[in-house]
């Protein structure tokens, strides 16, 4: 498998990431946080298929490139945790409408609702539902990489004072979920640097794995 990172909403520093499968060219965007056609154009230039934009929870920063992807890809699926599903539809519930005058997403084709599977290629991508940022946050693990959305990030969590947050039931995503995972694991999170498990194990003062031990 092989990704890349794009920056599409500068204001908020939000990771867009595209991931594909290098022998079927299967690919999927995730979190499309705004329109972009360089991130088009890199596409068709790869020759990829975009089967598959996920949206790893409801908030606008993350939504806002849903409608210019699906039209540019008319036929891959947009895919959100059903708890979140109806962020896509409503401003006031994705929160653009305090800062953005309102982004209003297609509806998703697919809903999560629990620890589902999508395949580019022959590669597994695992959806595990990761709560406590909002309540349809989800990640997705395949190939040794976990694209954790606004659950987890380097030496950071995500905020839980927004409406559907909660503190106790994202530390418990993190350590139930999350850390179960191999220490080896590489964090692509939503906003800022990469990390691995085994590091935010040890030093993500936010979560306190260790100290709880």
């Amino acid at each position: 498998m092989k990704y890349k990172v794009y920056n599409l909403l500068a204001e908020f520093n939000t990771n867009t990431y595209l991931l594909w499968d290098e022998v079927s060219l299967e690919a999927v965007i995730i979190d499309p946080a705004n329109e972009s056609k360089i991130l088009k154009k890199e596409i068709h230039k790869l020759r990829l298929k975009i089967k598959y934009i996920i949206n790893t929870h409801g908030h606008g920063d993350h939504i806002g490139g849903n409608a210019f992807f699906i039209k540019s890809f008319p036929k891959s699926k947009l895919c959100i945790h059903k708890e979140d599903a109806l962020m896509l539809l409503y401003p006031e519930f994705n929160l653009s409408k305090y800062w953005d005058g309102g982004i209003i997403s297609p509806a998703s084709d697919i809903q999560f609702e629990g620890e589902e599977v999508l395949k580019l290629g022959e590669n597994e991508l695992k959806i595990i539902h990761t709560p406590g940022h909002s309540e349809g946050g989800i990640s997705i693990y395949v190939d040794n990489l976990l694209f954790t959305g606004d659950a987890l990030f380097a030496d950071g969590i995500g905020r839980t004072d927004l409406p559907g947050g909660d503190f106790e039931i994202l530390k418990k995503s993190i350590h139930e979920k999350i850390f179960s995972l191999p220490d080896s694991v590489i964090i692509l999170p939503g906003h800022g640097p990469t990390s691995t498990i085994g590091k935010e194990k040890r030093e993500n003062s936010f979560v306190g794995y260790l100290n709880k031990r």
